[in-house]
C-alpha cells in the first residue's frame, strides 16, 4: 500500500486511460480524485465519476467524484478546494484530460481548433496553476501529463496541425514545469504510448473495432504511470516517456499481456509511428 495516504488528482478519469490509472493507484492505497464532466452515462463512451469512484473504492482505495470541466477556471478552483477539504493535500496531478481533432487545416472548424486548445492547453496549465500550491506541501510530488514526445521534423505535424500543436504544447509545459519547480522537488514528465490504446475515443472516432483489436489496453499506461509516480520526485523529471521505455526500465518484458489480441498486429500511434 505505498500510495497509502497519498492524494491523485486525475482529470478525465471517469474511463479509459484515466480510470485506469486511477485504479492502479488506487490499488496501491491512494485517494482519487475523479475530475470530469460525466455524471450520466453516454453510451457510446461509458463510464461517469461516480461509476469511477466505486471501481476505485472497490479497488481498496477512496474516491471523490467531483465534475469539473477544466475549460472553466471556476469549476477547477472549486475542484481542488473539494479535494483538499476531504483529504487534506494532492500529492499527484494527473493531466489525462484531452480532446482530439484529426484534421487538417482547411477541415479543423474554428469551434473544434478552440475546444481542443481549450482543453488541452489552457485546462491543463489552469489545474496544474491551482494544484502547485498543494504540491508544495507533499512530500514527493509529481505531475504526469499524457503527452507525446516532440519532433519538429514536418512529417509528425503536417497530418493535424491544430491537434498536434495542442499536444506539444502540453508536452513543452510538462519541460517547462520540470525547471520552474525543480527547487520545490515537483516533478514534471509526460507519458505517451507506443502503440494506439483501446479507448473510446479509438472506437469511436478513429478506427471502429478493427483498429480497437490492433491496439493495447489501457493499463499498460497505468502500470507505467505507476512506475513513475513512485520514483523520487527529486530525481525522475523532465521526461517525456514512451510506455515501453518506462517498462524497459522496470524490467518488464511481456507486453504482449496488454495487447486487446495478444500476438496480434498492433497499430502504432500517429506520433511514434
Amino acid at each position: 500500500m505505498e500510495f497509502k495516504g497519498k492524494t491523485a488528482f486525475i482529470t478525465g478519469a471517469s474511463r479509459g486511460i484515466g480510470e485506469a490509472i486511477a485504479l492502479r493507484l488506487a490499488r496501491k492505497g491512494a485517494n482519487v480524485v475523479v475530475v470530469a464532466k460525466s455524471v450520466r452515462e453516454d453510451p457510446r463512451l461509458g463510464g461517469t465519476i461516480h461509476s469511477a469512484v466505486n471501481k476505485i473504492n472497490e479497488a481498496g482505495g477512496r474516491g471523490l467524484a467531483v465534475q469539473c470541466d477544466i475549460r472553466d477556471e471556476e469549476q477547477i478552483i472549486l475542484a481542488v478546494q473539494q479535494a483538499i477539504s476531504v483529504f487534506g493535500g494532492i500529492d499527484i496531478l494527473v493531466n489525462n484530460a484531452s480532446a482530439i481533432s484529426l484534421s487538417n487545416t482547411e477541415d479543423t472548424d474554428t469551434k473544434r481548433f478552440d475546444l481542443i486548445h481549450d482543453i488541452n492547453v489552457r485546462g491543463t496549465f489552469l489545474v496544474t496553476k491551482h494544484c502547485i500550491p498543494f504540491l508544495k506541501k507533499a512530500t514527493n510530488p509529481h505531475i504526469l501529463t499524457l503527452s507525446p514526445p516532440i519532433n519538429l521534423d514536418p512529417r509528425w505535424i503536417e497530418p493535424y496541425i491544430g491537434y498536434t500543436i495542442s499536444k506539444y504544447s502540453m508536452s513543452m509545459m510538462t519541460m517547462g514545469w520540470a525547471e520552474e519547480l525543480r527547487k520545490y522537488h515537483i516533478a514534471a514528465n509526460s507519458l505517451w504510448p507506443v502503440t494506439t490504446i483501446a479507448t473510446a475515443a479509438v472506437k469511436n472516432l478513429l478506427g471502429g473495432d478493427s483498429l480497437m483489436n490492433r491496439s493495447r489496453k489501457p493499463e499498460i499506461l497505468a502500470d507505467c504511470a505507476y512506475y513513475i509516480l513512485r520514483q523520487s520526485s527529486k530525481e525522475c523529471s523532465g521526461n517525456l516517456f514512451l510506455d515501453e521505455q518506462v517498462l524497459k526500465q522496470e524490467g518488464v518484458t511481456d507486453l504482449d499481456q496488454y495487447s486487446v489480441i495478444p500476438g496480434g498486429d498492433l497499430q502504432g500511434d500517429l506520433y511514434v509511428s
